[in-house]
């Protein structure tokens, strides 16, 4: 029974939070996260997804960039001064609207919450369509659908294609339970 109170407490307190996104340089984003938190923030990170890659003839499991150049933070007070933005080598600007205080809102804020969820880590996707357009297997991107840009068979993952905030982004995703199409079914790229 305590577990599952705390389990609620959290989900409300994470509600409660206003969520910020900073661009920034990508190879910076994971100390820019942790100066952010040394300086206030409840938490920041640079949201990572789990990849497979090929090492010396073995596909492993790896970590790497979900977001290339995204950071993620969140205050449990609105920020009326972005001074804790700055002064930090590496950020390069606010996402988000002025009029909206940098707030992210609606369906952004609903994604970065859901990524704070995840403690910002996205386990391996499965590809439930293939072709041009893809709808990701994640509750993360519920909703949300993609652009196949690249298979890569022996990798056993892909580079999809999305919008994020008005930007085209992409990031490589593995693919489970996806097989390579056959001679009667040609391979899109």
């Amino acid at each position: 029974m305590a577990v599952v109170a705390e389990a609620a407490e959290a989900e409300a307190m994470a509600s409660d939070l206003y969520a910020y996104c900073l661009f920034c340089r990508t190879q910076r984003c994971e100390k820019i996260a942790r100066m952010l938190e040394v300086k206030g923030m409840v938490r920041a990170f640079s949201p990572r997804i789990l990849q497979r890659q090929r090492v010396k003839g073995e596909n492993i499991r790896k970590y790497t960039d979900f977001l290339p150049g995204y950071v993620f933070a969140f205050s449990a007070k609105q920020l009326l001064d972005y001074s804790i933005f700055f002064g930090i080598d590496g950020v390069i600007r606010k996402v988000g609207q002025a009029d909206e205080k940098y707030e992210l809102q609606g369906s952004d804020r609903e994604f970065a919450l859901e990524l704070l969820e995840k403690d910002g880590i996205v386990g391996g996707m499965r590809m439930v369509k293939i072709g041009e357009e893809v709808t990701l297997d994640d509750p993360l991107f519920a909703g949300n659908r993609g652009r196949v840009n690249r298979i890569d068979y022996r990798k056993e993952r892909a580079r999809v294609d999305f919008i994020f905030r008005g930007n085209e982004c992409h990031t490589w995703v593995a693919l489970e339970g996806v097989k390579k199409p056959g001679p009667e079914e040609p391979e899109k790229e």
